[in-house]
């Protein structure tokens, strides 16, 4: 059975965080969630999946993060880069790394080991993975949530913050990716990146979003696939104190 190499970003966005000094602390990872810091529950949910081998956790104050998480030899945390993107072309660029990696975040408190085993086993033949959720699994088991949708021909999806990359191959595009991330409509701006007929394909749905990956992957030459979760769950994380009221209610069985 193939093991995956688990990157955990726990990193702090540069300057204050506001929502996180709402908690009594500076850093988002540390937010607590029913009673224990936010950063535990994804990686515990990888501690406990059996296709995953050793966790790696980054974050600028790594001692911090270290003394929250459990004693496990499989568990390393070390220091992030300045950037998501600058940490991942870090990570592409070592010769130490031990591929294919599944990166998530810190903040996706309600991950299991069901959604990282079904990720993975459907990301075989690819060379990067993007996990999604349709909106209507979302909206069936969360009605009135809000969530980010990126809508295409045939439907829209949000965001599973699951990734797969499988070789240092993926470099260029998070090297595209890089030169947009601070901007909060970043996935349009990648796109512009990779062509106009690209950008004016998803800005007006002209395409489904396997045809929109299809043609990225044309573009790179690599293997570019969204992977759908069948969890509605899957494509909540604690961004903001709804979404914190929204995960205590759900952990607590209040939902």
């Amino acid at each position: 059975m193939m093991r995956w190499t688990a990157i955990v970003l726990a990193g702090s966005r540069p300057g204050r965080d506001r929502f996180a000094e709402s908690f009594g602390t500076d850093l988002k990872a540390l937010i607590p969630i029913a009673g224990e810091p936010m950063v535990r529950r994804p990686v515990r949910a990888l501690l406990d999946c059996g296709v995953i081998g050793d966790i790696h956790v980054l974050a600028q104050e790594p001692e911090r993060i270290a003394a929250v998480l459990p004693d496990d030899p499989r568990l390393h945390v070390a220091p992030s880069q300045g950037t998501i993107a600058e940490t991942l072309l870090a990570i592409c660029a070592d010769p130490a790394t031990v591929w294919p990696l599944l990166v998530t975040t810190a903040d996706h408190a309600l991950l299991t080991p069901e959604m990282i085993a079904q990720f993975c086993a459907r990301s075989s033949r690819t060379d990067i993975a993007i996990g999604v959720v349709a909106r209507r699994r979302v909206l069936r088991r969360l009605p009135r949530t809000r969530r980010t949708w990126y809508r295409f021909r045939g439907g829209a999806f949000s965001g599973a913050n699951l990734f797969i990359l499988r070789s240092a191959k993926v470099a260029p595009l998070i090297e595209k990716w890089r030169a947009v991330e601070q901007d909060r409509k970043h996935a349009l701006k990648l796109l512009w990146t990779l062509g106009p007929m690209l950008f004016l394909g998803a800005a007006l749905r002209l395409r489904s979003i396997d045809a929109t990956f299809s043609r990225i992957s044309r573009r790179m030459r690599m293997a570019i696939r969204a992977v759908e979760l069948t969890d509605g769950l899957a494509a909540v994380d604690v961004d903001k104190a709804s979404d914190h009221r929204l995960v205590e209610a759900i952990v607590q069985g209040r939902k």
